[in-house]
């Protein structure tokens, strides 16, 4: 065989190694707020059922945010919620000095085009979080953090909730009452 082909065959496989993410529990408990095993015992199956009544339901548990955004990086789309989770923190800014700069920093990130986490919102909303970059204030990410909110809600969320790992994640939590 010749080096460039052996080359060419090595990358194939790194590749194909990032293309095989497993959605199973094993891999959510890597990021678990607290160490995994303790997480666990805290988390109750009525905990966890819950998060299968309403998205906000979800965001609104932070063991349902993390196993949430263990999903979203097996479908390489983790940007989406991590733009959720910032502006949600933008809001609770108070310094008005540190309010102009905490904005641009969300908007090269995430909003602006070719931003290295971009998320996939529509031209209008794009400009218009742009031209609320001029005067930023606490809602200047509103439109745009309730598109891609509902773009998760659509989309992300009911795959995750039938996907392999939320249904492991309930069935540990159940075997533990047992």
């Amino acid at each position: 065989m010749r080096t460039g082909q052996r080359q060419n065959k090595g990358m194939r496989t790194r590749l194909g190694c990032l293309s095989h993410k497993s959605d199973s529990c094993s891999d959510f408990t890597a990021i678990l707020p607290d160490k995994p095993n303790r997480a666990l015992k805290r988390l109750s199956t009525e905990e966890a059922t819950r998060w299968a009544d309403s998205f906000d339901v979800l965001l609104s548990h932070k063991y349902g945010v993390a196993a949430f955004l263990a999903f979203l990086k097996t479908e390489f789309s983790e940007e989406n919620l991590e733009f959720w989770l910032a502006c949600e923190e933008f809001k609770k800014t108070r310094s008005t000095a540190k309010l102009a700069s905490k904005a641009h920093r969300i908007f090269e990130e995430f909003v602006d085009v070719q931003a290295p986490r971009e998320v996939n919102i529509d031209f209008q909303t794009r400009e218009a979080t742009r031209k609320n970059m001029q005067e930023p204030s606490l809602t200047c990410f509103d439109q745009a953090q309730g598109k891609v909110h509902s773009l998760m809600e659509k989309d992300s969320y009911p795959r995750f909730l039938r996907s392999k790992m939320y249904l492991d994640l309930l069935s540990q939590s159940q075997r533990r009452l047992s």
